[in-house]
């Protein structure tokens, strides 16, 4: 059975790149009607953060992405489901420590007694030479007598891989095709830290057997350490899985997705207001491309679409306006109703509403929906979108919208649509649309002599969202208001008309 996973580490809030991982282990185990696994790796104890574990949960369990086995959320609370856990590294030390002794007992591993300070002097002459930084096996030869007296002597350690000479290690990897690598051009590697912690390199290689895992699908960052985590299943006379390294995630200057260049985590962009279906859909295409031009997908339609032979050697740019476009689309097909969950929140933050004009706003809330549907990328543009809409101290400076202000016919139009709005029960979508459609009969002003200056009169503007809709957000009340406002710089024009005519 295909079998694979996503283990991250607790470390803070879930990088894209991450979610990419895991939402292409997702969608591979459910093409292949295998098991998707999520396992934590959180040796490194020294960059946890507290919530981080309920924080990556989350993201998967909003964006769609349901574990099989593994670390799940239940009542809100980290649970485990399986029979080959614990999941939870740092519940399996005693796990390792049988494996660890395994490799001493079999001289593919040894005791480092290195201080940290030998160490760095190391790396640092190292670095001065020109050579590559690498532990120069000063520890690898000592007796067993040396071994035990330090011991002893509580002398602190780690315990490292031995790697033989000269030995050449190959294996082929699904995206980057056959690699070799000789122990020569390799360092041995720390497997148990000085703290009795494994590392990534010693504890992925355990777990991933002993879960039979059966494909490796994870970052490129970690194919340079492969050849060490091929060399430990030698050591073990394990069978490799299959491994799949997936392209990085670059910025627009072509290097690793950084947050020095703008939001990348999950929680970023989730509380801008993106959609987990958008979000989901633009990074499947970040590194793979489908066998058609199609670019909208569900999940499902992923899951079937889904296949190694396309994914890319070669980085893949987080072109945040494609993303935005592909937002916008989601947007778009969204009900009123769920138009307006997505809103509120942002209404709420921004104070544009409080919490106890919900239920008596609601209807004005689907007509805000119907207006700013066509007009954002995101949710969190909302708030200034419909400030802008709203705000009624416009002056009106343009030159050409003050020189169709000027013509003739606005000022009829000025009139009739004041008496209009002021005679009408109330001023809706509809009412707004037979009402200018009366005054394009009646007056005989048409096209852009009637909506321009009509929206210019109610927004300032000569451009924007249906005016019709506008009315109907506004109200009544607020369009005779602004229209008012609006009378001294109309009649203006029509007293200068009158003179130049007169």
């Amino acid at each position: 059975m295909i079998r694979d996973r996503f283990a991250p580490s607790p470390t803070g809030n879930v990088h894209v790149g991450s979610l990419r991982t895991a939402l292409y282990n997702y969608i591979y185990a459910k093409k292949m009607n295998g098991k998707f696994l999520l396992r934590l790796e959180d040796t490194d104890r020294t960059r946890l953060e507290a919530g981080a574990t309920e924080n990556l949960l989350n993201a998967l369990m909003v964006t769609g992405i349901e574990t099989d086995e593994g670390l799940i959320l239940k009542d809100g609370q980290v649970d485990q489901i399986g029979d080959l856990g614990p999941y939870i590294q740092s519940e399996r030390l005693a796990i390792y420590q049988d494996y660890i002794k395994r490799l001493l007992d079999q001289g593919h591993a040894y005791y480092c007694f290195c201080s940290k300070d030998r160490l760095d002097t190391l790396r640092a002459q190292q670095k001065e030479n020109g050579q590559t930084p690498r532990y120069d096996g000063h520890c690898r030869d000592l007796t067993a007598a040396e071994i035990d007296q330090k011991l002893k002597n509580s002398e602190s350690y780690t315990i490292r891989l031995k790697l033989p000479a000269n030995h050449q290690i190959a294996f082929d990897d699904v995206v980057r095709g056959h690699i070799e690598m000789n122990t020569d051009d390799l360092d041995d590697q720390v497997l148990i830290k000085a703290d009795g912690f494994p590392t990534y390199h010693f504890a992925v290689v355990v777990d991933d057997h002993l879960m039979q895992i059966s494909h490796v699908i994870r970052g490129e960052e970690w194919l340079p350490s492969t050849p060490k985590h091929i060399y430990l299943y030698e050591c073990f006379g394990w069978e490799k899985p299959l491994f799949v390294h997936l392209p990085n995630i670059l910025n627009d200057d072509r290097k690793k997705l950084s947050k020095r260049q703008g939001d990348v985590s999950v929680e970023d962009f989730l509380k801008k207001g993106y959609l987990p279906e958008a979000l989901i859909n633009f990074l499947a295409l970040l590194g793979w491309s489908p066998d058609s031009e199609q670019e909208i997908f569900s999940l499902d339609e992923l899951i079937q679409a889904f296949d190694f032979s396309r994914i890319n050697k070669s980085g893949a740019v987080f072109d945040r306006a494609k993303l935005n476009w592909m937002n916008a689309h989601y947007i778009k097909e969204l009900t009123t109703e769920k138009f307006v969950e997505n809103m509120l929140p942002f209404l709420l933050d921004s104070e544009t509403i409080s919490p106890d004009q919900i239920s008596e706003k609601s209807e004005w809330l689907g007509k805000v929906a119907q207006l700013l549907k066509e007009r954002i990328e995101y949710f969190a543009q909302i708030p200034e979108e419909l400030a802008h809409i709203l705000n009624d101290q416009f002056e009106i400076t343009d030159p050409e919208a003050l020189e169709l202000l000027a013509e003739e016919s606005t000022g009829r139009l000025y009139k009739v649509l004041a008496e209009k709005i002021a005679s009408s029960e109330k001023l809706d979508v509809e009412r707004a649309k037979a009402i200018l459609k009366e005054i394009q009969k009646e007056e005989k002003i048409k096209g852009k002599m009637l909506y321009m200056p009509a929206r210019i009169m109610i927004t300032g503007e000569m451009h924007g969202p249906d005016l019709t809709l506008i009315m109907d957000v506004l109200g009544k009340d607020a369009v005779l208001l602004r229209l008012a406002a609006m009378k001294t710089l109309v009649a203006q024009y029509e007293s200068d008309e009158e003179v130049k005519n007169g």
